[in-house]
């Protein structure tokens, strides 16, 4: 009877009752039933470890990096690659996945999704003629991976309607994380004490767990309502101390006294358990913990290096899932023997351009690369007579005793 009262009056307001109904695969339901519980008691979920500043620029950093780096088809041509810009799959990694979404915005939400959820998945959307038309963003919890006899894989799509619809492995991106598990559920224990933590850091800076002072007096004869009235005063003329700016001393007269707790040492390691799940959550998702802003023991000197671990132990794997999830989805198999995407990941290297410049210039000087094979590293076009193997840095004097590469003598006015 209630329940047809409350509905009423929401029909009478404007609201109309919405039944919604969520299967428990659906990452929502986790956070209904408060999944993942922990030893330390503080359930982790998806969405709620995102409330942990570590854990949300961890995901933040993989994910939008993953999407600024461009990605490309190229096209083997004899002893060069090159761009393959009339195959459709191109634009779908380089420019648009579709009408509304760039390719670089569906890789950060599938990369997102995978490191929440434990695997992004895009439905891909073909011509008539089979080529790569669009991609689209497929929800977690509403795809379902499963295998064949052969371990070939195949989807089931959950419907909006109840029912189900399958898909073959081909018209599926997909994209997973370690073991197909997301970090945030295989790393629970250490998420869960980092935001214990940090609940507590709350309390404590919100006088929830500990008092800003402590005002007591040791005469027994206050109590009644002459000492509350006594002791109210006190404190509204405490408050008012506080409060002011002109730096008067604190004078308490009768007995009274003022005691400021000071930080203890458990208090100290308090701090140091903070900065240690810091570095757990940075081991959890493979990121240097400099990179999560947690600078105790970055210099100008390691720092250069943990961005180059970032990029060969981090990134490396996925952006290798990633080009491998193109190949098998975008491409036909005859493609695959002379297409390849492959990630321009020059901006991460830039920090280190002397270095990558220098090892080039000693690989060419000492005929182990030629300059289009350091061309190729580089995503640069093949030039013209870049395939010879020698070392620009010596000249020789052809047989008849001239030298091309001397510069011509100055005419005399």
């Amino acid at each position: 009877m209630y329940q047809t009262a409350l509905n009423g009056i929401k029909k009478t307001l404007g609201f109309t009752p919405e039944k919604k109904s969520y299967s428990l695969t659906d990452p929502i339901s986790i956070d209904i039933f408060g999944g993942n519980p922990t030893a330390s008691g503080m359930p982790v979920t998806a969405n709620s470890a995102l409330h942990n500043a570590a854990v949300l620029h961890a995901i933040r950093l993989i994910a939008e990096t993953i999407g600024s780096l461009p990605c490309k088809l190229y096209r083997e041509e004899a002893d060069s690659k090159e761009p393959a810009k009339d195959n459709s799959s191109y634009r779908l990694v380089h420019d648009r996945a579709n009408e509304w979404t760039s390719a670089g915005q569906i890789r950060v939400d599938l990369t997102t999704d995978a490191l929440m959820h434990g695997a992004g998945f895009a439905e891909l959307i073909r011509f008539g003629d089979g080529r790569p038309f669009e991609l689209h963003r497929l929800t977690p919890g509403t795809v379902r991976r499963c295998f064949e006899d052969n371990g070939e894989p195949y989807y089931l799509i959950q419907l909006s309607n109840g029912q189900t619809r399958r898909l073959s492995f081909r018209d599926v991106l997909y994209v997973s994380a370690f073991s197909g598990v997301s970090p945030i559920k295989l790393g629970k224990e250490a998420i869960g004490v980092a935001m214990i933590l940090e609940r507590h850091a709350s309390q404590f800076f919100g006088s929830g767990t500990r008092p800003s002072g402590v005002i007591s007096n040791d005469d027994k004869a206050l109590n009644g309502d002459a000492g509350a009235k006594t002791i109210s005063n006190i404190l509204k003329s405490f408050r008012n101390w506080r409060q002011s700016a002109n730096g008067d001393p604190l004078i308490l007269d009768g007995g009274w006294k003022f005691d400021q707790p000071a930080m203890t040492s458990t208090d100290a390691q308090f701090l140091e358990n903070r900065i240690e799940q810091i570095n757990e959550i940075a081991r959890i998702f493979g990121v240097p913990p400099s990179m999560l802003y947690q600078l105790d023991r970055a210099t100008w000197g390691n720092a250069e290096q943990m961005a180059a671990s970032f990029l060969q132990l981090c990134l490396r794997p996925w952006l290798d899932k990633w080009q491998d999830a193109y190949a098998t989805a975008l491409l036909t198999e005859d493609e695959r023997d002379t297409h390849y995407f492959e990630f321009v990941v020059d901006d991460l290297q830039r920090a280190d351009a002397a270095g990558r410049a220098e090892i080039f210039s000693k690989l060419v000087a000492m005929r182990a690369m030629t300059p289009n094979e350091v061309r190729a590293a580089m995503n640069l076009p093949a030039m013209d007579g870049g395939d010879e193997l020698a070392n620009p840095y010596t000249t020789t004097t052809p047989p008849n005793g001239s030298n091309d590469n001397a510069r011509p003598a100055k005419e005399s006015a």
